[in-house]
């Protein structure tokens, strides 16, 4: 039943005033709606374009250092999805970047992250070959090191140096392996072993230049030293410049 009211002698008056003030107001939450929208889109495809899928050996014993290197990066802004080496490529295309790391089996790596259009960073040099980021012979073209604590650092203006000065850089805060890689033409060489100019420590391809033979890199590339357990004996100049890689790759 509606409810009957007595008439306002100035609700005419009342009416059209009311009627502007409507019209002002929802004019003005029209532009509101319009001037946030695009900020809320930018910032979900920022977070699209931050997610990292890092291919790991789930099962493996080196799973610990895998997770803390995943909660340094999300502490960084990074959202980090562990999968293991058996993951499919490309289930991973919609990632702003793919980390291999070095406790995966290369043998049960999948072909197809050679290919994937995809920005990928990794420290496992028995896949350089496999990637096309280096020639295919091992202990001439990619390799390890035994016992090392310092890198030449060769390209101080590139981003991946992170503003550390042209020399001797202090990487690790006691001896460890080192994985290193001979690039093709098109690789930018960041640092190198020190004292062994020839093993590229640090190096990074641009979306689009030659790698191993006339292979093209499809997105940004980038081998880092590390090896299974490194991370955690980074010093801070090492953990620098493994910011500095990851962020360059990804293009913040």
């Amino acid at each position: 039943m509606k409810r009957r009211f007595k008439q306002d002698p100035m609700s005419a008056d009342s009416h059209s005033i009311n009627s502007t003030r409507r019209k002002t107001l929802l004019s003005a939450l029209g532009f509101a709606a319009v001037s946030v929208a695009p900020t809320m889109t930018h910032a979900r495809a920022g977070d699209a374009r931050n997610r990292i899928v890092m291919v790991v050996q789930l099962n493996g014993p080196g799973i610990a250092v895998d997770e803390s290197i995943a909660a340094h990066l999300n502490a960084r802004g990074y959202p980090v999805q562990l999968v293991d080496q058996t993951h499919r490529p490309e289930l991973a295309r919609d990632a702003g970047l793919i980390i291999i790391s070095s406790t995966v089996s290369s043998k049960d790596v999948l072909p197809g992250w050679r290919s994937l259009p995809v920005p990928l960073v990794t420290w496992e040099n028995d896949l350089l070959d496999d990637l096309a980021m280096s020639g295919k012979r091992h202990d001439v073209d990619f390799g390890e090191t035994e016992k090392e604590r310092y890198l030449w650092l060769v390209n101080a203006p590139h981003p991946v140096s992170a503003g550390l000065p042209a020399g001797i850089v202090n990487a690790y805060g006691k001896q460890a392996s080192m994985s290193w890689g001979k690039p093709g033409l098109g690789a930018s060489i960041i640092a190198t072993v020190y004292g062994q100019p020839d093993k590229a420590a640090i190096f990074a391809y641009e979306a689009g230049a030659t790698m191993d033979y006339e292979t093209l890199a499809p997105a940004r590339r980038v081998m880092f030293f590390m090896s299974n357990d490194s991370f955690p004996n980074l010093s801070q100049s090492g953990k620098r410049l493994f910011d500095a890689a990851i962020d360059w790759a990804i293009g913040r």
